[in-house]
């Protein structure tokens, strides 16, 4: 251990891992390190036996629910938007080749009190109940104006500058009810709360391409694919693409503790007396808590069940998006749902989440709009963390930190602390302008 790196990575999480393979295929030396046993630190995998440990001590599970090892449940569940960035990175690394995906069956948006399925083709968008015939006919212009909108073509953009006009203006021109509005702002869009409606329209078009482009992607019935065995899968796929670049993984080292110079810059890292010398330090807020502040916390359900959820076609995987209009709230709740389908659970059992920005102390009743949509659970867990940012100056002490994960059920926002701290270690941007059918083998 006690050789010189160019950068130490602390933890497993999936942002860790990404940036770790990221760096060892850029041919930097990099030493990995956790303080704990398994990988994935916060974005962590648990069987049965490892999740009754966690929120219930030294109860043991219940026979009925099945096999320990037959569970897969992801503490950070998130799903992949078919051409997003997390796809563009596993193709750009060719982690693709350790993992299989499958596609997600489903995404729905509760409005005015029911769950409508987001429609996923013409159909589909006829016959749904979430816009009246006229409504229809108007979101269904504004569609064609997203799906033309090219932006390095002004004829495409009838006279509007979308860094300037914001969300709120470009929506008015179509007459656009508020409904709608939240459909195509929380539901295509994904954004978190309503904060988008008074900033530039061009984030919000750029989104709504690339959730028709990932729906059109694999003609499921959602934009999104996941993990057969789900996420744990993740870190562990990066972990070695890391090794095949010649990084050095070391799981249960205690303390891992930061040491800097007379300068207040990374010198290296100590665990059992030992030092390893590095120049940059990248890590998760755990690692750091003087560096970090709390911007926040998740309030989250975790549910085992027998059933699909009501109301979504019987589907085996969905996302379920309840905007916060819709509830009364200050940001979105999100309902996320896989199967033995995807091997995550044994056969006929379901494992459900929904999560939220918490805005009490009580998860328990402030989930509540989200679990009363879940039908009967055989088991249900609750938890409130945490959410801390990095307060440092990267550029004066070396050390990255990644943003916690917040309550959303895709990937997108993830990825896009990763890619921003790529740039900050290495002063690179790096090229996602990969070929996306090199995914597409693993689908099914």
């Amino acid at each position: 251990m006690d050789e010189e790196y160019d950068v130490i990575v602390l933890g497993t999480g999936l942002k860790e891992c990404i940036l770790s393979g990221l760096l060892s295929v850029d041919g930097l030396k990099v030493l990995h390190m956790d303080r704990n046993d398994y990988y994935g630190g916060e974005s962590t995998s648990l069987n049965l036996n490892q999740l009754w440990k966690r929120f219930r001590g030294d109860d043991k599970p219940p026979p009925h629910l099945g096999a320990s090892r037959d569970y897969n449940i992801d503490m950070n569940p998130k799903f992949i938007m078919a051409n997003g960035n997390l796809v563009r990175v596993l193709i750009h690394t060719d982690v693709t080749k350790y993992l299989s995906f499958k596609a997600v069956d489903g995404s729905y948006v509760f409005n005015k009190s029911k769950v409508h399925k987001v429609p996923s083709n013409d159909m589909e968008a006829l016959k749904s109940p979430l816009m009246g015939i006229f409504e229809k006919r108007r979101a269904r212009k504004f569609f064609i104006y997203v799906q033309n909108y090219i932006e390095s073509d002004p004829k495409t953009h009838e006279g509007m500058d979308l860094t300037r006009v914001t969300t709120k203006e470009l929506i008015a021109k179509y007459g656009l009810d508020d409904n709608t509005i939240d459909f195509i702002g929380h539901a295509l869009a994904l954004h978190r709360d309503d904060r988008y409606l008074s900033e530039p329209a061009l984030d919000t078009v750029k989104r709504m391409k690339l959730y028709a482009e990932s729906l059109a992607r694999f003609q499921g019935g959602s934009p999104y694919i996941y993990p057969l065995y789900g996420l744990g899968e993740l870190p562990q796929a990066f972990a070695r693409l890391s090794a095949v670049y010649g990084g050095t993984y070391m799981l249960n080292k205690p303390e891992c503790k930061v040491e800097f110079d007379d300068e207040g810059k990374v010198a290296g890292v100590t665990s059992e007396g030992e030092t390893a010398k590095c120049k940059k330090v990248v890590c998760d807020p755990s690692y750091l808590p003087g560096k970090v502040r709390k911007v926040g916390r998740v309030a989250r359900a975790i549910a085992i069940m027998s059933h699909p959820i009501p109301s979504t076609d019987e589907s085996h995987s969905v996302q379920i998006i309840l905007p916060q209009k819709q509830l009364g709230r200050k940001s979105d709740m999100y309902l996320f749902c896989c199967s033995y389908t995807h091997n995550v659970a044994p056969k006929g059992k379901f494992i459900a989440f929904v999560s939220t920005e918490a805005e009490t102390d009580q998860p328990a009743i402030e989930l509540k709009p989200g679990i009363d949509l879940l039908g009967p659970v055989d088991e249900i867990f609750f938890d409130i963390y945490d959410r801390f940012e990095p307060v440092n100056e990267c550029s004066l002490d070396n050390c990255f930190i990644s943003t916690s994960y917040d309550a959303t059920t895709h990937f997108e926002s993830t990825v896009d602390d990763v890619l921003n701290m790529y740039t900050l270690i290495t002063g690179k941007v790096i090229d996602l302008s990969v070929d996306l059918s090199a995914a597409s083998a693993a689908e099914e």
